[in-house]
């Protein structure tokens, strides 16, 4: 098209229509929910290994590396404490390590943090600086580990830690019980997020295409900088799942998202180009046609209008592209104004009848653009 097609403005749809307090990035009321929990068989066992074991079973592939679990957020003091508590021979908290079956690997369900510091530590750098020991005991404030004598290096070395290897027995349909494990434990003082619990768990073709995706520039400009909580990944898994499995959809929300992405763990190729397809053809149609402010109806990203615009127009695109920009404009500000969908979106946003209610307003809305 010759002509230059405005973009939609939030502000077109009468944005007084909800107005987010968050200071979150993203406004999705399914974080809120409550969850049921179900009964486990779990056989377990300690080992205690020293942190040289450790380290290099992470490095050999045998404990699943940390690519898999959320990003490391310690910063040099707490790591520096932690490393001071190795030299002064304190006992440290143990981690956790889940046995997978399937894989015959250990995937490492708690203690990132601990065993990626004593990696940094050794490997001599702190986020492309040089790893000094900060604010702890002399001898060793200010030391890199090359600047450590022979025998504190051996005792860092040799320090034990705990390891608590679990596996599930029961039942046998899903290894739920790690989402739970995980769900309890604090890292760091921090809590882990669904989608980092996810991106551990559930690793494999699927989690790595969530990440390939999440670097769409179409994407980034809506959403903005990276989520450290993968709350971005997230919301790419929610499109999918929803474009796919929507009629199947039951709440809560996280335990949808969960089947999903372990039903299509292991994409074939088929599936990986579909899903490729499908998102990023949808992302360029929304932000070339309705701007960076897109699914947004005040501060933050709106969750709830952000599936069901997406599953919309994914729907309409599969009759081909859209050729006629202004047509998508007004429909989507004409959805934004629907009061039936307004209800969909602002409250009880995860429950069934307002994800169906939102689903098929938005398929409505896009089905006949041209």
């Amino acid at each position: 098209m010759a002509k230059k097609m405005k973009t939609f403005k939030s502000e077109d749809a009468g944005s007084e229509l909800l107005e987010s307090t968050t200071k979150d990035a993203v406004l999705d009321e399914s974080e809120d929910e409550e969850y049921t929990h179900s009964r486990f068989k779990i056989t377990s066992y300690g080992a205690d290994m020293t942190a040289f074991e450790l380290a290099h079973r992470l490095g050999k592939d045998l404990i699943v590396p940390p690519a898999f679990q959320r990003k490391y957020v310690w910063r040099v003091k707490q790591a520096s404490r932690f490393i001071e508590s190795l030299l002064m021979g304190l006992p440290v908290p143990g981690i956790f390590l889940f046995r997978d079956q399937k894989l015959k690997k250990q995937l490492l369900v708690d203690g990132l943090q601990r065993l990626e510091t004593v990696h940094r530590y050794k490997n001599k750098k702190f986020e492309g600086k040089p790893f000094k020991l900060t604010e702890v005991a002399e001898p060793w404030n200010g030391k890199t580990w090359d600047e450590l004598s022979p025998e504190d290096q051996d005792v860092v070395d040799q320090s034990v830690i705990h390891a608590t290897i679990f596996q599930q027995d029961f039942p046998k349909a899903k290894d739920r019980s790690i989402y739970e494990v995980f769900e309890r434990i604090n890292t760091g003082g921090m809590r882990l997020s669904p989608q980092e619990i996810r991106a551990c768990i559930s690793y494999g073709e699927f989690s790595t295409l969530l990440r390939n995706l999440n670097s769409n520039h179409h994407w980034r400009a809506i959403f903005g900088k990276p989520s450290n909580r993968l709350k971005d990944e997230e919301l790419i898994l929610r499109f999918l799942a929803l474009l796919h499995d929507g009629g199947k959809y039951k709440k809560p929300m996280r335990d949808f998202l969960d089947g999903f992405l372990e039903e299509y763990r292991s994409l074939n190729n088929i599936e990986t180009k579909t899903f490729t397809k499908e998102f990023n053809d949808t992302i360029s149609t929304v932000h070339k046609l309705l701007g960076a402010k897109a699914f947004r109806v005040g501060a933050s990203l709106n969750a709830a209008i952000f599936d069901a615009v997406m599953v919309g127009i994914a729907r309409r695109l599969r009759k081909g592209p859209i050729k006629k920009a202004n047509e998508l404009v007004n429909a989507y500000a004409g959805l934004l104004k629907d009061q039936g969908f307004v209800a969909a979106y602002v409250r009880a946003t995860s429950d069934e009848e307002s994800v169906r209610n939102r689903l098929r307003t938005a398929r409505k809305a896009f089905a006949n653009v041209s």
